[in-house]
């Protein structure tokens, strides 16, 4: 939200039957918060894409405590013997990123699975608590969340009050339907005229509200657009209400592959960064400001990016692609001017 799940919606080989039940059925979770099962399978392993349902390729892969990390976690999260992983997948999910699995409760995907595996190296049992994008927020700032995996964007005015630890490129991209001639080369004014679709709250919105606000300046319309889902996104632009969705590359990528042989085929029209014109957006794992966790959390991820275990879980999930080469505490991020 990524950004939210930037929140949204790779996938091989499913049936036209098979992949509507995913996207309508099989992506629900009830309202509030919710707790699902863990993916840990045997002692030390943690297996990726468990009941994916085709989005990613299930890999099990060994990892255990590093003693020399988890000393670095606050006192109270250690005494706890958990990390509560928090995911703003409710109300659809967002496939490849978190969604409710093959078993209509367990939550899969990239940004769950990563916490779970980042819980192994610092030897907590991984609780994940699914939550509207919103509420995600609402609960690192009551204590009820540890860290947030759920494609959120490293930005200046999200540092002043949460702590972050970096773990993959952050890309955006305008999703339109195949037919369309429309693309987007990272210049604002090509949106001139154009209806489109974002996520309530996340940073893509915050980069299309102030194009919006530069076009109306230069006597230029952009007319943006909210729906409650992810469903209800595509339904949108399959019906040519709106002429384009701006969320998270992976999504639209695995969107772009999931209907490529249909009647309503969608492809990206181009990306920009998460971050803005100047830097290069990165997800981060979000903890609340002060809270002492920024520092394991990136130990953790980079003891997993230096024994490969980071590279096959982006592989798991077709995002090798946006790897970072190092975990970072408070990288830089998306300016508050956008500038």
């Amino acid at each position: 939200m990524p950004s939210q799940f930037s929140r949204r919606s790779l996938i091989r080989g499913l049936t036209a039957t098979t992949a509507t039940a995913l996207l309508a059925g099989g992506l629900a979770a009830c309202g509030g918060d919710s707790d699902a099962a863990t993916t840990t399978g045997a002692a030390g392993t943690v297996t990726v894409g468990r009941l994916s349902n085709g989005a990613a390729k299930e890999t099990a892969l060994k990892v255990s405590e590093v003693k020399s990390i988890s000393a670095e976690l606050p006192a109270s999260v250690r005494k706890s013997g958990k990390l509560v992983i928090g995911v703003g997948a409710l109300p659809s999910g967002s496939a490849p990123l978190g969604f409710v699995g093959s078993d209509q409760k367990t939550l899969t995907g990239a940004e769950p699975d990563l916490g779970r595996l980042v819980a192994a190296v610092l030897g907590l049992e991984p609780e994940v608590r699914n939550s509207t994008w919103e509420n995600l927020f609402v609960g690192i700032d009551s204590g009820k969340v540890d860290a947030a995996f759920t494609n959120v964007t490293v930005t200046e005015e999200r540092k002043k009050k949460y702590e972050f630890a970096s773990y993959r490129k952050d890309n955006l991209a305008f999703e339109v339907l195949k037919k369309s001639t429309w693309n987007f080369d990272g210049d604002y004014r090509k949106l001139a005229g154009k209806t489109v679709t974002v996520g309530a709250g996340t940073n893509q919105e915050k980069i299309l509200l102030e194009w919006k606000a530069r076009l109306a300046k230069e006597g230029k319309t952009l007319t943006v657009k909210y729906y409650p889902d992810q469903n209800s996104i595509n339904l949108a632009l399959r019906s040519g209400k709106v002429d384009a969705f701006f969320g998270p590359n992976p999504a639209v990528a695995y969107r772009a592959r999931l209907t490529a042989s249909s009647p309503d085929a969608t492809r990206s029209a181009g990306t920009f960064s998460g971050a803005g014109e100047t830097v290069q957006g990165l997800i981060a794992a979000t903890a609340k400001k002060g809270s002492g966790l920024a520092k394991p959390l990136a130990d953790a991820l980079n003891y997993l990016i230096g024994h490969g275990q980071y590279a096959k879980w982006l592989a798991a999930y077709n995002l090798s692609d946006e790897a970072v080469g190092k975990a970072e505490v408070n990288p830089p991020g998306l300016p508050l001017d956008n500038s």
